[in-house]
């Protein structure tokens, strides 16, 4: 059976959902595996609080199982920390140079992510720019941005703002599977 990783923090962990397993996006991208009949298994690898340094420390225990497609999904709480974009960059990276190194012909998605506007504008764009560049360097498929449809819309979202609902976790799930569907 072939292997999805899907690599993230607590927008893939499913952070205050109730039932994570089943709600979260990865869950629920294993759902329309199964409706079409493909053998795959997501694997939910998020870890609430996560940052591209604590994935980076991460990474080789998660490989330790091979797989055939990464989903790099890592970002938000640096952008959210105001940690510097080249950081970030640089991480996300390495990140993916040890996926490729054990796994070299795996097929990586790298999903975008977005700062809010209080991050101020020239900050937003040095951020917004890590993701089509780590992108293009690891030769990987961007999903522009993970949260299309989702971030910004209260319905969607938990009192927080920033974690979707379960509902907001559907729309998730519809904006990977596009983006994932043609590598399978």
């Amino acid at each position: 059976m072939s292997t999805i990783i899907f690599f993230g923090d607590s927008l893939t962990a499913g952070y205050g959902l109730d039932n994570p397993g089943v709600e979260a996006y990865p869950a629920l991208v294993q759902q329309k595996l199964d409706e079409s009949g493909v053998r795959w298994r997501a694997v939910n690898a998020g870890l609430s609080g996560e940052t591209s340094a604590g994935g980076l420390r991460r990474v080789d225990w998660i490989l330790r199982q091979p797989c055939q497609v990464f989903v790099l999904a890592l970002g938000a709480n640096d952008g959210l920390r105001g940690v510097d974009p080249a950081v970030t960059q640089a991480n996300l990276t390495q990140i993916l140079q040890r996926v490729r190194a054990r796994n070299p012909t795996a097929r990586v998605i790298v999903a975008g992510m977005e700062m809010p506007p209080g991050m101020g504008q020239a900050y937003i764009d040095r951020y917004r720019a890590i993701f089509p560049a780590v992108a293009r360097d690891a030769d990987a498929v961007l999903l522009p941005f993970l949260l299309e449809g989702v971030a910004g819309h209260p319905d969607l979202n938990q009192a927080d703002g920033i974690h979707p609902t379960a509902a907001g976790h559907r729309l998730v799930a519809e904006t990977v599977w596009k983006t994932l569907r043609p590598l399978l």
